[in-house]
């Protein structure tokens, strides 16, 4: 979760926070001052108020006073819970009000992305009870009703979540990651992942996954342990290997995940980008940031489109062939720009079970992307396949 003191981009109008809120109150009354410490104002008088910002998902049940003193005539409140009188004066100045939904298991105009606590709160008492699975359970129960207000309330969601992942991103070297969620802790191959997540981020990249089980967990865990000496990476495998899986019991593989948080508290950082529409696959506890969404289409696209250094594809199944041409797409057309690495890892995994390498191979032919994918071995190859791609097209 975001720090509550957070100074936003000097382009940001959207105000996310209590502290953001109560700048921008302060700085109304001070007409002379050019601009709203951080917050740049859409071309208007400086008199105006709130004019022309995002109040989104702000709890204001403690500034009613300052609604009733402050011109809000021109705002957005999205989602920000207020007592009646200070309710009624905002929609009277001409503000458009966005109210709270009641009985929502997920917050649809939230200011930032998930965190694993929050995700996970009161799992002592199960994961059926957390807001994870709660969310998936309303998913379930309203993906296919046709109620256009449901349908409403996700796509409001995917695209607060798509905001937050956007600003969490701002100028970061963004490598993906993806591979299968059946890889199981305490294996060889779900090592090899945690190193690779921890390589890449000593080496300063920001590591993202798709946020699920499996070779996401194990990469997210990685970029978890590469603050730490390399003798805690041994110790939370040997840990996680108590609970190889989140079948039969998603609470206790998650309680393991939660004990290596607790032991190794301040971990590094990384991105998980799971969808409930798997929402049989809980989202791991490594990544710090966790922006999960409705829509599926959305999160694929938006993962790799956000991987602006490249993505490593482990081994996996149907999930990851699609990544993978999904990845190899705008790479063919050049639709964003230079094609961007992508490496292959488990050369007998994509030209044998899956034989998807000859096929990107043929894509690429002839194509700048040629110079931009690899195959190989082992998952100890990869960062250095990945440098070596990053250089410039022939």
């Amino acid at each position: 979760m975001p720090d509550t003191d957070k100074t936003p981009a000097a382009s940001d109008t959207e105000i996310e926070t209590l502290a953001e809120f109560d700048t921008a109150v302060e700085r109304t009354a001070q007409p002379e001052h050019a601009g709203l410490a951080g917050i740049e104002r859409t071309a208007r008088p400086e008199h105006a108020g709130l004019a022309g910002y995002r109040v989104q998902s702000v709890d204001l049940t403690t500034r009613t006073a300052a609604l009733l003193t402050t011109d809000t005539a021109g705002a957005v409140f999205l989602g920000c819970a207020m007592e009646p009188d200070a309710a009624a004066k905002v929609r009277a100045d001409g503000a458009l009000v966005f109210p709270p939904v009641p009985h929502l298991p997920f917050d649809p105009y939230r200011g930032a992305l998930y965190s694993p606590a929050e995700l996970f709160e009161g799992l002592a008492a199960g994961y059926e009870r957390t807001p994870d699975a709660l969310s998936y359970a309303w998913f379930q129960r309203t993906s296919t009703d046709g109620d256009i207000f449901s349908s409403m309330l996700r796509s409001i969601h995917d695209d607060a979540v798509s905001d937050a992942l956007d600003e969490l991103l701002v100028g970061a070297r963004v490598v993906g990651v993806m591979g299968g969620h059946a890889m199981a802790r305490g294996t060889d191959e779900y090592r090899g992942a945690a190193v690779l997540g921890r390589t890449l981020a000593r080496a300063g990249f920001t590591v993202a996954t798709g946020g699920g089980p499996g070779a996401m967990e194990a990469a997210n865990l990685g970029a978890y342990a590469a603050p730490f000496d390399d003798a805690m990476l041994d110790s939370a495998l040997e840990l996680l290997g108590t609970e190889p899986s989140f079948r039969p019991s998603v609470s206790r593989w998650a309680r393991a995940a939660f004990e290596v948080r607790t032991k190794w508290p301040r971990g590094g950082t990384s991105v998980g980008i799971p969808t409930w529409f798997y929402g049989h696959e809980p989202p791991n506890a490594f990544a710090n940031a966790i922006a999960k969404y409705f829509a599926n289409a959305t999160r694929e696209d938006g993962l790799l489109a956000r991987s602006n250094a490249g993505v490593v594809f482990l081994p996996g199944a149907a999930g990851t062939v699609q990544e993978i041409f999904d990845n190899a797409t705008p790479n063919f057309y050049e639709s964003r720009g230079t094609p961007t690495p992508m490496v292959l890892v488990d050369r007998a995994h994509w030209t044998e079970t899956l034989p998807t390498w000859p096929l990107l191979q043929a894509l690429a032919k002839d194509r700048p992307m040629a110079t931009r994918i690899a195959l190989v071995d082992s998952v100890s190859e990869a960062p250095e396949a990945l440098a070596r791609l990053s250089g410039p097209t022939g």
